[in-house]
């Protein structure tokens, strides 16, 4: 269940020079009801962000045109502050934080899932609306997308990233069954070519840490269709 907040009609700009990544992320989150524009250029971005009202831009760094530090820089010189979501795929905590003193809001590595990626532009588009929190529900069982702060009953949930993206696509489409294809397209991309299995190694993880220590039965498994989450 989804509380306080939804996608219809956000403009989301996308400037990424992989033109094949840029129009996957493009297609997933209109998939998510987003409205999408999709550009392969520095310069193209940023006249795009100087023209346009968007709630959130991504932003790749290694741009032909214009890097996405210089894309930044130039807009928060000319008081744009609309929220950046940067994509880099460098390694380093040097990067992130020249990212962040250039006025950033938020930073993902390549490879990185859909639902991570959906999760933290639905969070700097309510940051920038004034919206309220976006809160998943499942009975006692809490999950909050911006924050990344899970919860059942009075008691906080250590996840790591990978964790909390499966349990956020399952509890977005709660308590209907999410096939398990489904899973590895949002969390591992639909590129991804590693062992179909791991789906059930995270669905293990997570009842380790969301059931069993709470003794309810919530994440199930229907078998030969994927994964649920229900009240219990």
């Amino acid at each position: 269940m989804v509380m306080g907040w939804h996608n219809w009609g956000v403009r989301i700009l996308v400037v990424d020079d992989e033109q094949r990544l840029a129009r996957s992320i493009g297609r997933g989150l209109e998939a998510e009801g987003f409205d999408v524009d999709v550009v392969h250029d520095g310069l193209d971005g940023l006249w795009r962000a100087r023209e346009g009202s968007y709630a959130a831009i991504v932003l790749d760094i290694m741009l032909p045109g214009m890097n996405g530090y210089e894309v930044c820089r130039t807009l928060r010189a000319e008081d744009n502050w609309t929220p950046i979501l940067l994509l880099t795929a460098k390694d380093g905590e040097y990067d992130e934080a020249e990212g962040f003193e250039l006025g950033a809001d938020d930073y993902l590595r390549k490879p990185f899932s859909h639902v991570v990626l959906t999760a933290r532009l639905r969070a700097l588009a309510r940051r920038s609306s004034g919206a309220p929190a976006l809160v998943l529900r499942v009975g006692e069982l809490a999950l909050d997308p911006g924050t990344r702060r899970c919860t059942r009953g009075d008691s906080v949930v250590e996840l790591t990233p990978r964790e909390h993206a499966v349990l956020e696509s399952l509890m977005r489409r709660a308590p209907d069954v999410v096939p398990k294809q489904d899973l590895l397209d949002e969390v591992w991309g639909i590129d991804f070519e590693g062992d179909p299995n791991i789906v059930e190694v995270y669905v293990g993880y997570l009842r380790r840490k969301i059931d069993k220590p709470f003794a309810v039965n919530a994440v199930r498994t229907v078998r030969g269709v994927g994964y649920q989450v229900v009240e219990s």
